[in-house]
């Protein structure tokens, strides 16, 4: 319909290559009078390559995984790539949730993997064959894919949580934990403890809730804090979707923070900064992390050469959610 080659209407169809502006506007026009799509899967057939990456998260809740894949996305789009998501529905069977999710996007033609705070284990992946070679970890460290797995020293994280209510004088802390199941959940809290037990804390006696992460827990778990009687200066709460619940629940029933009780979160999501008051919280570099592992995806897939960071440091950023403890709680 357009009068020109296949290979002049395939170059403005891909928008590469040089065409002169009379047949770039013929092609075009017959495209619009046709309604001519191009085929994905025949590009991902003649090509090799989808020019597509699949991302595994364990659950679609909450704002924490959703900035994550915004990162991913935009990092995908300006490569000229698209972004397929699979996620599981609970964290019973998480293992085999995950199992089936990364088939799913295999077997949907993405070109590689990313794998977010996953339950997968090694055999999980060796069962790959391999395809195992083009999969990324973010926030989870596998032996038989190191070099493509990006984590943080959530450890540390703990540790430094505890730290910093040890120096503003708090000794009686309550903590709401996340799900004992959670890797990183496990050894954030192993960090803490371990802080406090340093300064000569006894942390058997510690009011200690375990919950799911959300904003509802936090604010569910606050509650049953108070009710409990138990004596506290300083909450600790091992993420920031808990601490803003619990800080929603200390407003309403009249608990002044940081003047009756501190709260200290964990992750530094880009709500703490705008809470009431601003929540104090261990500065992860979640964005740092992903660009990278999205990079180190990439050049796996793509051989796109890309730099890579594998070193991600973490701190506390001080808000006004904690002060200094000046008398009983």
């Amino acid at each position: 319909m357009a009068g020109v080659g296949l290979g002049t209407a395939s170059r403005v169809v891909r928008g590469k290559g040089s065409v002169s502006q009379a047949k770039l506007e013929r092609v075009k026009k017959a495209i619009d009078a046709l309604g001519y799509r191009p085929s994905h899967a025949a590009r991902s057939l003649l090509y090799g390559t989808s020019r597509m990456i699949g991302v595994y998260i364990p659950l679609l809740s909450g704002t924490f995984y959703t900035s994550l894949l915004q990162v991913i996305d935009t990092e995908l789009r300006a490569a000229g790539l698209h972004m397929m998501v699979a996620f599981g529905v609970s964290r019973e069977e998480g293992r085999r949730q995950a199992v089936e999710g990364v088939g799913f996007l295999l077997e949907r033609g993405c070109d590689g993997v990313i794998v977010l705070t996953s339950p997968l284990e090694d055999s999980d992946l060796a069962a790959l064959g391999p395809r195992r070679d083009r999969v990324v970890a973010l926030n989870h460290s596998f032996d038989s894919i190191g070099g493509q797995c990006f984590a943080v020293d959530h450890r540390l994280g703990g540790q430094l949580a505890a730290r910093a209510l040890l120096e503003h004088g708090h000794r009686d802390i309550a903590v709401i934990a996340g799900p004992s199941t959670v890797a990183d959940n496990i050894e954030r809290i192993g960090g803490f403890m371990d802080e406090l037990r340093s300064a000569g804390i006894d942390t058997g006696t510690l009011w200690v809730a375990e919950r799911d992460f959300s904003s509802g827990a936090g604010y569910a778990a606050a509650q049953e804090l108070m009710a409990s009687g138990r004596r506290f200066s300083a909450l600790f709460c091992a993420n920031d979707e808990m601490a803003l619940g619990a800080l929603s629940w200390f407003h309403e029933a009249g608990v002044r923070v940081p003047q009756d009780v501190s709260v200290i979160g964990y992750d530094d999501a880009p709500a703490s900064a705008y809470s009431a008051p601003r929540l104090s919280s261990v500065h992860i570099p979640w964005r740092e992390m992903t660009k990278s592992g999205v990079a180190e995806l990439l050049n796996l897939c793509y051989d796109m050469r890309r730099p890579v960071t594998r070193v991600f440091p973490v701190s506390v950023s001080l808000r006004a959610s904690l002060a200094h403890f000046e008398g009983n709680p």
